[in-house]
């Protein structure tokens, strides 16, 4: 490659850096004040001072404000994902039970969103839609579901007790109903629900294989 040639992606490479900073940092001001005042009473002008940029460099980034939302729901989602990968490793993997990985993976959904706050309902709601809006052909509702089948399938073989397709299905419906539940219900016993709810789940999967044996 010629010298002329390298100097002119260096530059360009610098500046798409750049760019994902300014973009990471409007994110994150977001996600802040997001916590502190909610997605409603947030508005771009308050965002962009807090990132330290125009208003301009703000819709360079995002058509709106809604459309930000969907990227910080995307990262939220990477997180979540990770979350149930985590619960998979300390709840034993293969050798766990399938009750055990769910409880530990609702306990750890709940403080998270415990930490959150209740500001964050608006969000929540846009992860479960940004998961489901596609239905099982979108991208991230394809990462969701193999998260979960990661986490549920090594306690149900093939052919035995629910099929593991279903047991997916039937635990992907229970987050979603327990994160809508929790963004649009005031008061809502988020902890106590998703605990009872993986004691249930993954005792009727256990008791199930057991019944087909």
């Amino acid at each position: 490659m010629s010298s002329a040639a390298e100097a002119a992606i260096v530059p360009l490479g610098r500046r798409e850096r750049r760019r994902q900073e300014v973009r990471a940092r409007i994110v994150e001001a977001a996600m802040r004040l997001f916590d502190a005042k909610g997605f409603a009473a947030t508005t771009v002008a308050e965002i962009c001072a807090a990132a330290d940029v125009a208003e301009k460099t703000f819709f360079n980034h995002f058509a709106s404000k809604p459309d930000m939302l969907r990227e910080v729901a995307r990262i939220e989602l990477e997180i979540l994902v990770d979350l149930i990968a985590e619960a998979g490793r300390r709840g034993g993997g293969a050798t766990g039970s399938v009750r055990g990985r769910l409880e530990l993976f609702f306990r750890l959904l709940a403080d998270r969103v415990e930490a959150a706050g209740p500001m964050r309902r608006e969000l929540l709601t846009e992860l479960v839609h940004l998961a489901h809006e596609a239905g099982t052909g979108s991208a991230q509702a394809r990462t969701l579901h193999g998260a979960f089948a990661a986490l549920v399938r090594t306690g149900t073989a093939p052919g035995r007790g629910l099929a593991a397709e279903t047991a997916v299905d039937v635990v992907l419906g229970a987050f979603y109903a327990l994160m809508l539940n929790w963004a649009n219900i005031e008061g809502y016993p988020l902890r106590r629900r998703a605990l009872a709810m993986a004691r249930f789940l993954g005792d009727a999967i256990a008791d199930a294989g057991r019944r087909r044996r």
